[in-house]
């Protein structure tokens, strides 16, 4: 038997299809496991052992759509439901079963906040689309695989080479992080030594917070590789972060988790943590909260007290008990 799993993006996504197909080639150990996804997120099945082989996007669909014909599969497995994969499911004619997004349900959810979406991890959503193969869930978290073991004394100073709080300052959208001072009233309070962590987006963020609060702060931001940072992650005591895919990468070493939420809400999409022993989502209940389903460049309103009316001693007490 031969299988195409396909989703595209984004991160945070594609993290959580890791279980799918190991669930796949455990359960179905005769079967051939292949994944398609865009080429900017290879990186997350590099080195997976469950996996015989990654598909990449090509230039053109039709391209796409070749390649998939002259595998001749058994069966797709469609993880992303969109314009391009029911495209491919049509022109390929292979069997195929398919992930429900519940776009109405979320839609009427988020428009007049109701509580249409079943709070389901979409892992196990996932997971509804290859029970028809008899596949169940093993209950284990999502799967990452740093790719080199890297060293801490190169990648942290000397004083936070030990025991350190990871803090994931950086997120797609405005929305979804905290303002550098919220950040900074938190870390202050902080007992162990913090490494922050994001992209080049967030470097300057990082600059301004590890010059208020001093020693206590590692700025890495924009400094280190995606897989310097998921090995810093993995090195970490706890990691705080927001909805962001490093923050759910995170999930893959079970350590403990303190999951931000501001203008997004974890149940909308399914996406709290994913088995992991130690795990708190933190968020306040207001009544303009969620605002949007992915994150806005700004709040809607102008207050943002989603993020900025969240207490300090919830995030400080997860970092320091």
């Amino acid at each position: 038997m031969k299988i195409l799993v396909i989703r595209f993006s984004s991160m945070g996504d594609i993290i959580y299809t890791t279980p799918v197909v190991r669930c796949l080639k455990k359960q179905l150990p005769d079967a051939e496991i292949h994944f398609l996804t865009k080429s900017a997120f290879k990186y997350i099945y590099d080195n997976n052992p469950y996996l015989d082989r990654l598909l990449l996007l090509k230039p053109t669909l039709s391209e796409t759509i070749e390649e998939i014909k002259a595998e001749k599969y058994d069966y797709i497995i469609d993880l992303h439901n969109n314009l391009r994969t029911s495209l491919i499911k049509l022109r390929t004619g292979i069997k195929s079963s398919t992930y429900k997004k519940q776009r109405l349900r979320k839609w009427l959810s988020l428009k007049f906040n109701l509580k249409l979406v079943p709070p389901i991890h979409l892992v196990e959503r996932y997971l509804k689309t290859v029970k028809f193969l008899g596949v169940k869930n093993d209950g284990k978290p999502i799967d990452y695989y740093v790719k080199a073991e890297h060293d801490l004394k190169k990648l942290l100073p000397a004083s936070h080479q030990e025991k350190y709080v990871a803090f994931v300052i950086g997120a797609t959208h405005f929305t979804k992080r905290m303002p550098n001072e919220k950040i900074i009233s938190i870390c202050r309070q902080i007992n162990q030594p913090v490494v922050l962590l994001g992209g080049e987006d967030v470097k300057a963020n990082g600059v301004e917070i590890a010059n208020a609060i001093g020693d206590n702060i590692y700025n890495a931001c924009g400094t280190t590789s995606l897989d310097e940072s998921v090995f810093l992650v993995s090195k970490a005591e706890k990691t705080i972060g927001f909805d962001t895919g490093l923050t759910h990468i995170a999930e893959a070493f079970d350590k403990p988790i303190a999951s931000i939420w501001g203008g997004t809400v974890p149940e909308l999409l399914g996406v709290q943590p994913y088995m992991v022993k130690d795990a708190e989502v933190i968020g306040i209940n207001i009544s303009c909260r969620p605002c949007s389903k992915f994150g806005l460049e700004k709040c809607p309103l102008g207050h943002f007290k989603c993020m900025k009316d969240i207490p300090d001693d919830t995030v400080v007490n997860f970092a320091n008990n």
